[in-house]
């Protein structure tokens, strides 16, 4: 079984850092892409970055410039380092991992249960 536990979410103020870690435990034969995503109330899931097991990384366009995404895949762990954070930043932030728990099974999406990021004005 594979299980993916985030960490790192709490309040902050306007402008202040945080830092997410998402780790990847269990019968893991290879990750691909791991990323975080965001989703409020009532609103659709927006992907807020993404990086492939090479290293590339894509971004939502609100965050380009404030947000890094990393990966330790020794670990299989991503991070996210958020920085300039902004009240429109709170929401809850899920990891997720296309992955693959044998060689002879397809990449399959795996999500955490989520960690909340609180930014006040």
């Amino acid at each position: 079984q594979v299980q993916l536990v985030e960490s790192g979410g709490g309040l902050v103020q306007t402008g202040g850092s945080l830092r997410l870690s998402c780790a990847a435990s269990g019968r893991i034969f290879s990750i691909n892409t791991m990323g975080w995503y965001r989703q409020a109330p009532g609103k659709e899931r927006e992907l807020v970055a993404v990086i492939s097991s090479g290293g590339t990384t894509t971004y939502a366009d609100s965050v380009k410039g404030r947000f890094t995404i990393s990966r330790d895949s020794a670990k299989n762990t991503v991070y996210l380092q958020m920085n300039s954070l902004k009240p429109e930043d709170t929401n809850v932030y899920r990891c997720n991992a296309a992955l693959k728990v044998a060689s002879f099974t397809p990449y399959m999406n795996y999500w955490g249960q989520g960690t909340q990021v609180t930014v006040s004005s």
